[in-house]
């Protein structure tokens, strides 16, 4: 049985390349509004968003904007000129920060990471990880799990302990939301996550990247490495 994975492409920086990305079967394109070497504007999303609409029309992945411990108030500004689909929280944002969030931009998905730490329990022991999950239930519309950075908390382009994963597979699946994995994906590594442990979505940025550009063919053969799994 074939089992459709999500692909997120995360980092995008040039309208070009969002028109180039919205039309291969790419589920999710991350916009970085926190300080990054990926970074853009508000407007410069914006653009991207309009362009990839326009190129693909109903079929144009989800905009996802990416915040470390944002405000409302600052969520609010970049709504007004981006049109987010999903906001993705990468710091230490608290479940009542969520639940704001949620309540504040009810047609906005909210996307939760969580950063996970070298040395981090192992599958089977549960109590280290989704304990810290549990405030979140009904507070976030997904969540995602990255490669702990001590500078910018993820986007490390490392990959973290995968014998990780399933406690908090399991937890979203009885949640009932979907479980992202990201940190250090490429073209060459993607399957052997998939078939040792079958999250429902996998996201990448400086894995499709030649010299920190984003490289649409590297992109083409993420995706069809992803399209392989059965």
């Amino acid at each position: 049985m074939t089992v459709r994975v999500s692909v997120k492409i995360c980092g995008l920086r040039t309208v070009d390349m969002a028109e180039q990305v919205a039309v291969l079967p790419v589920d999710y394109v991350g916009f970085v509004f926190a300080p990054s070497k990926r970074q853009v504007t508000p407007h410069q999303a914006g653009e991207m968003i309009r362009s990839m609409k326009s190129a693909a029309g109903a079929k144009a992945p989800v905009a996802v904007g990416v915040f470390v411990n944002p405000t409302v108030e600052e969520l609010e500004a970049v709504l007004r000129e981006a049109a987010l689909d999903v906001v993705q929280l990468h710091g230490e944002e608290s479940a009542e920060f969520c639940r704001a969030v949620k309540h504040a931009f009810p047609e906005t998905r909210v996307f939760k990471v969580f950063a996970v730490k070298a040395g981090e329990a192992r599958a089977g022991e549960e109590s280290q990880g989704t304990s810290r999950l549990e405030p979140y239930r009904y507070a976030v519309d997904g969540m995602l799990l990255d490669t702990h950075d001590p500078v910018y908390g993820g986007g490390s382009g490392k990959t973290f302990a995968w014998d990780t994963i399933p406690p908090y597979l399991a937890w979203c699946r009885e949640a009932g939301i979907p479980l992202l994995v990201a940190g250090g994906l490429q073209p060459d590594n993607v399957r052997d996550l998939l078939d040792a442990y079958a999250p429902d979505g996998v996201d990448v940025s400086s894995g499709v990247e030649t010299e920190g550009v984003k490289d649409i063919e590297k992109i083409k053969k993420f995706v069809e490495r992803v399209q392989t799994i059965v």
